[in-house]
């Protein structure tokens, strides 16, 4: 797996734990999938992903986005 497969697989896993949390807890639980999608649309512009940086950290090899 590289660096932008496991930033795809997190950044979904927030996403769908935002909608599943807001749909059965509390509405206010879908602002965490704004955030993450905030923070997608953020990154295809400015190359910045924190999730990256850390899958990096943890030695996962690099892919063709996140260098």
């Amino acid at each position: 797996m590289t660096v932008d497969r496991a930033v795809f697989v997190f950044a979904g896993l927030v996403v769908l734990a935002g909608v599943g949390l807001g749909h059965f807890v509390s509405p206010w639980w879908l602002l965490l999938s704004a955030f993450a999608g905030l923070n997608m649309i953020q990154a295809a512009f400015t190359g910045f992903c924190p999730a990256a940086m850390a899958f990096k950290a943890l030695g996962i090899r690099p892919g063709a986005a996140f260098r």
